[in-house]
């Protein structure tokens, strides 16, 4: 057998193009979506993300209140800012795209946020909504997951997800998820601490690969027909492309299409995804503010 490619980029543009759409009718009733996207210092990998997510705010029709502040800007000067845009009426959205730089407190400038503005849903209030089922912003790269197994109409109840990796943002969050009532998956989560991990991920009907290291699931761990969800992006040298580099996932993917029904490629399966679910999210609040 070989395995259905899910195409994220596709699923992606599909929610952003509903997105657009809401963006439309909600400006004809006066509230224009609204993100501020913080950039501090010039890190390559965080300019590119966000050049994706302004790229995409243009797109849906939402007002782009992006910030691009020095590498020297103290905690005090980013807190100060995050303060005024809470205060702003007229932003619906905050995210400081990680990582900061190392005089910067991460956890003390996601606190700030003001929970009804963390479209990036990792203020602890955001993770607390979503950990007991409350209305809340999900964290978008777990949301975007669930959205794609749902597009491609895989059936989740019952099933038994192994996740790979517990990190804050990725690990934890696709756990809860998959929990849920909705999704009703029954979840194993596997980390640097599990000592059988190839034997558990074996008997997985769902795999979620977010360990941040390249070849980590390979095929001899992957039952014939199960659905593998690869999150990871790693560079690896590579001389034949321009860039000097390719991006791998977590995954053997040439070995494991063959065993899997679906699998996600890297790139293009759950990054697009991620900026998708962070302009709904924007959309969201927005509608928030109308219901208000």
């Amino acid at each position: 057998m070989s395995a259905q490619i899910i195409d994220g980029k596709a699923i992606a543009l599909e929610v952003r193009a509903g997105v657009a759409e809401k963006v439309k009718s909600l400006k004809e009733k006066g509230v224009n979506p609204c993100l501020a996207v913080i950039l501090v210092g010039q890190n390559p990998a965080s300019v590119s993300y966000v050049t994706g997510k302004r790229k995409a705010l243009a797109e849906a029709g939402m007002i782009d209140r992006s910030e691009d502040l020095p590498e020297s800007t103290t905690e005090e000067e980013l807190l100060s800012l995050i303060d005024k845009l809470n205060k702003d009426k007229s932003v619906h959205g905050i995210l400081v795209q990680l990582p900061l730089p190392k005089h910067i407190n991460e956890d003390k400038v996601i606190m700030a946020i003001d929970p009804s503005k963390d479209v990036d849903g990792f203020h602890p209030v955001s993770v607390g909504n979503m950990v007991i089922g409350r209305p809340g912003f999900l964290p978008c790269t777990p949301h975007g997951i669930i959205k794609l197994l749902n597009h491609m109409k895989i059936e989740t109840s019952g099933k038994h997800a192994v996740v790979i990796g517990r990190s804050n943002i990725v690990g934890k969050p696709v756990s809860i998820l998959l929990a849920r009532k909705e999704t009703n998956c029954t979840v194993t989560i596997c980390h640097t601490g599990t000592k059988n991990m190839a034997e558990i991920v074996r008997q997985a009907d769902i795999i979620i690969a977010a360990s941040g290291h390249p070849h980590t699931v390979t095929a001899d761990m992957v039952k014939e027909g199960a659905v593998v969800i690869d999150v990871g992006v790693n560079r690896i040298p590579d001389s034949t492309k321009k860039s000097g580099f390719r991006l791998i996932g977590d995954v053997d993917f040439d070995e494991i299409k063959d065993r899997a029904s679906f699998i996600t490629p890297v790139p293009g399966g759950v990054g697009p995804m991620t900026i998708a679910m962070l302009i709904y999210n924007t959309l969201e609040s927005a509608e928030r503010t109308l219901q208000k």
